[in-house]
């Protein structure tokens, strides 16, 4: 199977013992130690495979981490909106990605840090330290757990922009000599950023991925490392597990989550639909609304001001016997906010469906391409600014009963 290594130090922080690997991690290990003020429980365990050893094993542990009806409900609700094309098997897609050009990974279940055989030097060194790094954060907190959360998109988005965005951060940091170095050293944050995607944009598959794909594996390390940077800033050397952001709007605004109270968000609860049977549910968070709004409007700063606001969503798969749809429903801070977003989705709609909308009383819209049925309405649920999106085909309306949604506090 290959060689198993298991870094044991001195006091002196020197590695006793001998196996490939020895001497890069025990370099490694006390600066990760300084730079995130928590020390390893347990030496850090590392294994040599294959490359197609640590293929199979991604694939294994992708099947464990992501059940097949999630990805195919996942699918479903992308291609409803307009975010992937008809043709693409996410499955399939996402594995590709995942597993092409690997070096190295840590698995939480096995408490190993697997690394290929054969591999660059340079780029094994860089990525022992970043993998190094999640083995210390899964010795304080579970990140086997973490990552199996299902229902809740969003919030499994913000821990993993904490997860990968401290594993970026701390790997960039050692590399330049010291987090206050970081901007200076690779020209600001925007550098980083071109840092990051430049090395992803190297591998052919994700070069070819659609933007909604692209875009939500970039945002751990992107956002993530950015988020941290911003902590570190305000909190210094405080464990960043103790207390994780709830979404990803907290990851994306300083005030969301550093100021007192928390902007937390609210939850949507859905009722059952009438008439079809539920597919797949779950929610977009702050950061997909903004990739929704890009993919169809093509414009980031108008994606970001539209989305800006948000405050929790929830949306639903359908099948009737007429076909498949979505509804969709979303709550705002303010009525304003709800309606700068209802004239940016009902903008998006027109680009998206290729037709003139219907306006509607209250500031909703319709449209009407070929045997279905686009409906934007804004409302006022419970006393909270709502925004119902449908997509529906003929035939299967009033799915969701509009004063049977429920919003309550985080």
């Amino acid at each position: 199977m290959g060689a198993a290594v298991t870094i044991i130090l001195s006091r002196r922080g020197r590695p006793v013992g001998e196996g490939p690997y020895a001497r890069e991690i025990a370099d490694a290990v006390p600066r990760i130690e300084a730079a995130t003020g928590l020390k390893y429980k347990r030496p850090p365990k590392v294994e040599v495979r294959t490359k197609e050893q640590v293929r199979d094993f991604l694939v294994k542990k992708f099947e464990e981490t992501s059940p097949a009806a999630d990805i195919a409900g996942e699918e479903a609700a992308y291609k409803m909106l307009g975010m992937l094309p008809d043709s693409l098997d996410l499955r399939k897609f996402y594995l590709a990605v995942l597993t092409e050009q690997v070096i190295g990974y840590y698995d939480p279940g096995t408490k190993v840090l697997y690394v290929v055989k054969g591999a660059d030097e340079k780029t094994v060194n860089i990525t022992l330290t970043h993998e190094l790094v999640h083995a210390l954060q899964d010795q304080y907190i579970s990140l086997d757990s973490l990552q199996r959360t299902t229902s809740d998109n969003d919030r499994l988005s913000a821990a993993q922009a904490v997860v990968e965005g401290e594993a970026q951060f701390e790997q960039l940091s050692i590399m330049v000599g010291g987090p206050t170095n970081v901007a200076l050293r690779v020209g600001g944050r925007d550098r980083i950023r071109e840092m990051i995607r430049e090395n992803q944009s190297a591998m052919p598959v994700f070069a070819t991925a659609p933007m909604v794909i692209q875009e939500s594996l970039l945002f751990p390390y992107l956002a993530g490392a950015d988020f941290v940077q911003r902590y570190k800033e305000k909190r210094g050397k405080a464990n960043i597990f103790a207390d994780l952001p709830t979404s990803t709007e907290q990851i994306l605004h300083t005030d969301a989550f550093f100021k007192t109270p928390r902007d937390e968000p609210s939850v949507v609860t859905l009722p059952a639909p009438r008439g079809a049977r539920k597919v797949y549910e779950n929610d977009l968070g702050e950061f997909g609304v903004r990739l929704f709004l890009y993919q169809h409007l093509k414009d980031e700063q108008t994606a970001a001001r539209a989305a800006m606001g948000w405050d929790g969503d929830r949306y639903v798969v359908v099948q009737g016997a007429s076909g498949r749809g979505i509804v969709w429903a979303s709550v705002w801070d303010s009525t304003m906010e709800a309606a700068n977003f209802s004239d940016a989705l009902i903008r998006a709609t027109g680009r998206r469906t290729g037709m003139q909308e219907r306006r509607e009383a209250a500031g909703g819209a319709t449209f009407h391409p070929e045997g279905r049925t686009v409906s934007v309405f804004p409302r006022i649920i419970g006393g909270r600014a709502v925004v119902l999106y449908s997509d529906l085909p003929a035939g299967l309306s009033g799915v969701i009963d509009p004063a049977a949604i429920a919003v309550t506090p985080r």
